[in-house]
């Protein structure tokens, strides 16, 4: 466990109900992209992308194409999406010392990390749900997507099934080789069905599409790109659980290093500018396609493979280096 400092915890709660603008987010990104910081700055930026995951959602896309454009020197140019304006929804004090337990934290493996970011919802306001799933609704595609109804269980005979090449073998390989589970984590345990449209189907769908989007968005199952896809998730549908793991993300980078600060910063920004950039995947019908090779259905949904701006496998290297 990492302690973090009062001064960093009271700077970062600042910054969270400041709730910087983007003109704001733009310009203090540029400045910690160029290495013009201040102490503090990483913070800041941290605290931006936590506001928007836990009090203001219907700003995840505001803020993250805010500091995208200031970080890469270029507007994202993603579709436009509206949402209704509405006060901050602040969660409850109790949720903050789980926050920074969380933030704080070593050696989590990547079950522990997720089943303890997803607990974080607990602390959330009580018209969080309502206000995420309106958000939610307004990302390109989803309501036409959610009208497939709550997703039926994948099943691991069928992708058994596919042909050699096919996009369904190395997912089914990906599966096996691995021991991961099909689903990630249990719907109904998670209580998914019981959740409002359309974040129901979103979290049930996106549970057991989540290697088909590494596989086909072109990222690998690395820690460093977990970080990379949930941005990209995030950047398609605004997807409640990636903005707050990315925030997780973001304020342990800040309250750590700045150079690991920039190399998190690069690759969520990056990823966040290729999510916007891509077509909906959620509209990618699995179980129709994934008997086809995968460069077939990139083609066919307009998929462009990640450029990552480092090794995939950076963090593991240096974990094996030291």
């Amino acid at each position: 466990m990492i302690a973090i400092d009062v001064n960093a915890r009271a700077r970062f709660a600042a910054a969270f109900a400041s709730s910087a603008c983007a003109e704001d987010l733009r310009a203090l990104a540029a400045r910690l992209r160029r290495g013009d910081r201040s102490v503090g700055d990483e913070l800041d930026l941290a605290a931006a992308f936590a506001d928007a995951a836990f009090a203001t959602p219907w700003r995840i896309a505001e803020v993250y194409d805010a500091a995208a454009q200031g970080w890469l020197g270029e507007a994202v140019g993603g579709p436009a999406i509206s949402f209704k304006a509405r006060a901050p929804l602040p969660p409850v004090e109790a949720f903050w010392p789980a926050f920074w337990d969380l933030v704080g934290a070593t050696g989590l493996s990547a079950g522990e990390t997720t089943m303890r970011t997803a607990a974080l919802a607990i602390g959330l306001h009580p018209d969080f749900q309502v206000a995420t799933a309106e958000v939610c609704a307004a990302y390109p595609c989803v309501m036409e997507a959610a009208r497939a109804g709550f997703p039926a269980r994948t099943q691991l005979a069928d992708i058994a099934a596919c042909p050699a090449g096919s996009l369904g073998e190395e997912f089914h390989r990906l599966i096996v080789d691995n021991g991961f589970d099909l689903e990630v984590l249990d719907r109904d345990a998670l209580g998914l069905a019981s959740l409002m449209p359309p974040l129901d189907y979103l979290n049930a769908r996106m549970l057991q599409a989540h290697d088909l989007w590494h596989i086909v968005a072109g990222y690998r199952t690395t820690a460093l790109h977990e970080v990379a896809i949930s941005a990209f998730q995030a950047a398609q549908f605004g997807h409640t659980y990636s903005a707050m793991f990315l925030a997780m993300v973001a304020a342990s980078g800040a309250v750590r290093d700045p150079a690991f600060f920039a190399m998190l910063m690069e690759t969520i920004l990056s990823a966040w500018t290729h999510g916007r950039r891509t077509p909906p995947m959620l509209l990618i019908p699995w179980e129709q396609v994934w008997g086809r090779p995968t460069e077939a259905i990139r083609a066919e949904f307009g998929v462009t493979p990640y450029a990552s701006p480092y090794p995939a496998d950076v963090f593991e290297q240096l974990a094996a280096a030291a």
